[in-house]
C-alpha cells in the first residue's frame, strides 16, 4: 500500500484495485488521449465492484491514472451519483430542483425522512435517501430516481409504495464486491 499525504497534511492509504477493477479501468484508459480523462470511467467501474468510492481506493485510482488524489476528488465530488461514503442497496434520489420543488419535493422529501426515520443524506435498512439537483425530467415533476430507475409525477401514495417495496434487501454496500 502507498500513503499519499494530502494538502492538508492527512494521509491517505491506497486501497489496491481488484483485478477485474484494473481491468476495466486499463479497457477505459484505451478511448482517452490521456490516462486522467478516463478518471470519471474509474470511479463509476470501483463504485460498480464496491457499491461506493472509498478513500483508499480513490487514492488507487489516482495512482493508476497517474494524477494526483485532488484531482480525482474534485471529480468524485462534482458528480452526485459518485458516493463517498458507503449507501445502501436501495438509493433513493428525490429531485429537489426548481420544478419538483413546486409540485410539492419538500412535503415528499419530509414524508420520506418521517417513515424511515432518518434525516436526509441518512440510512435505514436497504435504503439511503438522498436530495438531488435536477434528474431532467421537470415536465415529469416531481421526479425521484430508485438506483437506476426514474419515477415521475410522484405523489405520496406512490412514495409510501416504494419506500415500503425496496425497505428490505440484502444490507448495505459497504465494501463487498456486486455480482
Amino acid at each position: 500500500m502507498t500513503t499519499i499525504v494530502t494538502d492538508a497534511a492527512l494521509p491517505l492509504v491506497s486501497m489496491p484495485l481488484s483485478a477485474a477493477e484494473t481491468a476495466a479501468i486499463d479497457h477505459e484508459i484505451t478511448h482517452y488521449p490521456q490516462r486522467q480523462a478516463a478518471t470519471i470511467e474509474a470511479l463509476k467501474i470501483v463504485q460498480e465492484h464496491q457499491g461506493w468510492v472509498s478513500d483508499g481506493k480513490l487514492v488507487a485510482i489516482a495512482e493508476h491514472l497517474g494524477v494526483h488524489p485532488s484531482e480525482v476528488e474534485s471529480v468524485a465530488t462534482f458528480y452526485n451519483r459518485i458516493y463517498r461514503k458507503p449507501v445502501a442497496e436501495n438509493v433513493f434520489l428525490i429531485c429537489d430542483s426548481v420544478s419538483c420543488w413546486m409540485m410539492g419535493q419538500p412535503e415528499l422529501m419530509a414524508q420520506a425522512a418521517d417513515i424511515l426515520g432518518i434525516q436526509p443524506g441518512g440510512t435505514s435498512g436497504a435504503i439511503t435517501l438522498i436530495p438531488t439537483p435536477c434528474l431532467g425530467a421537470c415536465d415529469q415533476a416531481p421526479v425521484m430516481m430508485i438506483n437506476d430507475q426514474r419515477i415521475e409525477k410522484l405523489t405520496p401514495e406512490k412514495l409510501t409504495a416504494l419506500i415500503a417495496q425496496h425497505r428490505t434487501g440484502t444490507g448495505m454496500h459497504s465494501g463487498e464486491a456486486r455480482s
